[in-house]
């Protein structure tokens, strides 16, 4: 299995090699050069397995430089009921990703496929937990060290941090959008004291803190000098680890071949919605990708329109679903990669224009076209939205759900067919949106015990101008190389 950049570098590289080194040479995004495929009958084989097995089966199928048995041992290392133990009441954490079904809307069933057990209550923990384990194991084989640059709006910061802290050979710089994510996402990455862990909190959003890692990123003398490597979506083995419970939610969604699911999928960075593409790719039997978007629809837009239009960080919105206040989303590159018959050099002239014009335009062309051939809807939420959404989910259901979850229900609901399975992916536990929850049902949302109180402990970060050159002088002088 080789590896091809998207913008064209085609030097052969291992999935070992991309697992360290994130962007591509020429400032792509690493992609198979064929996507494998999954039969009928090999998923058939799956239905019974735990997910750690699968999780092993799914990613043997792009990984043939890690002994077969060094792998699944770094996946039922990774996916153990007791690290996934922060299920809600009902929920059983030995299913890891535990399928819950609301109720019959629209002639279907609406269900919500639980990713929020892990350590930091979000879906990051899914991939995130994968990804520390086989950076741990990758850097002891070949005996190097790595500096871990990254992004957040929110859950990938607590999601990395809490995966790679203590790990031999690893540190992690994590760039947060200062005063711009809950109190409750905040507290539970600025309250780390493991040596191992650096906060910068950029004065601006998080499309800021994004464009300093991929600026860091494309200095390629400073990235080697320094060994960065990255944890966002960027990183395909985050991605691919993600293309798991998509297999896993399809099989405990239906009872036999050939049947259809569709999933809705809350969407900022495009990295989890991408790995449903990528599924759907691999011969999974997806109905719809529903892309749920917040008020900055950048992407929402796309999906309607084909006017793929950037915002300035004035025009992004600080909204209640925070974790997707993202007006840039860099895993789009990827499906539009596919989107244009993986033509290189015009995958690459478009993002040029994205860089100097703010955007492309494929409203009437063929691959707009191509769209609702790759199975792709989307839609939008407001604030107003969420709670009302909430709100009504508690009243009908007895259950609460978290504010980006919402958006996904709400936008799930415009986009029902009847006999096809709608399985909303879940993006956090309420617990991390406490204000809005109050907002909605007047009342606390429930907390797992270890959190309690996480708000008042101390907090490390450092506040940092949105200055690339600054990101870089802190790194190197923390680092000692």
């Amino acid at each position: 299995m080789n590896y091809q950049s998207t913008r064209g570098h085609d030097v052969p590289q291992t999935f070992s090699e991309i697992l360290l080194g994130g962007l591509a040479p020429d400032g792509g995004l690493y992609l198979p050069k064929a996507y494998p495929q999954v039969t009928a009958d090999e998923l058939e084989a799956w239905r019974k397995l735990p997910y750690a097995d699968l999780a092993y089966e799914v990613l043997r199928k792009f990984c043939d430089d890690i002994p077969a048995e060094d792998l699944r041992a770094l996946t039922r290392k990774t996916y153990r009921a007791e690290v996934y133990a922060n299920a809600r009441a009902g929920d059983n954490t030995a299913d890891i990703t535990p399928l819950r079904t609301l109720g019959a809307e629209g002639g279907t069933q609406l269900q919500l496929l639980g990713l929020s057990n892990g350590p930091t209550l979000a879906f990051k923990d899914m991939a995130m937990q994968l990804l520390g384990n086989l950076f741990e194991y990758a850097l002891g084989r070949a005996g190097k060290e790595l500096n871990i640059l990254g992004a957040t709006s929110g859950d990938t910061g607590s999601a990395a941090e809490y995966a790679m802290r203590g790990k031999r050979g690893i540190r992690v710089f994590m760039l947060s959008p200062h005063r711009k994510m809950s109190a409750f996402q905040t507290a539970q990455m600025f309250s780390l004291q493991d040596p191992n862990i650096f906060n910068l909190a950029v004065e601006g959003v998080f499309d800021d803190c994004q464009d300093i890692v991929k600026a860091v990123s494309n200095d390629l003398d400073y990235k080697a000098r320094q060994r960065i490597g990255t944890v966002n979506s960027i990183n395909w083995a985050r991605v691919v680890a993600q293309v798991v419970y998509y297999f896993k939610g399809w099989l405990l969604a239906t009872t036999g071949p050939g049947q259809k699911v569709s999933f809705s999928v809350p969407s900022g960075n495009f990295g989890n919605v991408c790995a449903g593409h990528i599924a759907r790719m691999m011969g999974l039997p997806i109905d719809k990708l529903v892309v749920a978007t917040n008020e900055n629809d950048v992407l929402d837009e796309f999906f309607r329109t084909g006017t793929y239009r950037v915002r300035k960080s004035a025009e992004t919105y600080h909204t209640s679903s925070p974790s997707m206040d993202i007006s840039k989303a860099s895993n789009f590159e990827r499906f539009v990669f596919d989107l244009l018959g993986q033509d290189a050099g015009k995958l690459a002239a478009l993002f040029r224009d994205v860089e100097a014009k703010g955007g492309f335009d494929l409203s009437g062309t063929p691959e707009f076209e191509r769209i609702r051939q790759f199975g792709f809807v989307s839609g939008r939420s407001t604030h107003a939205d969420r709670v009302a959404t909430i709100q009504g989910i508690s009243e009908r259901y007895g259950i609460t759900i978290d504010t980006h979850t919402a958006d996904g229900v709400k936008v799930a609901r415009e986009h029902l067919t009847p006999g096809v399975p709608m399985v909303v992916l879940e993006t956090a536990l309420p617990a991390k949106f406490a204000d809005t929850i109050r907002e909605a049902l007047g009342h606390e949302p429930e907390r797992p015990a270890a959190f309690e109180g996480i708000e008042k402990l101390p907090q490390r970060f450092e506040v940092m101008a949105n200055d690339a050159a600054q990101v870089k002088a802190y790194i190197a002088g923390h680092t000692g190389l």
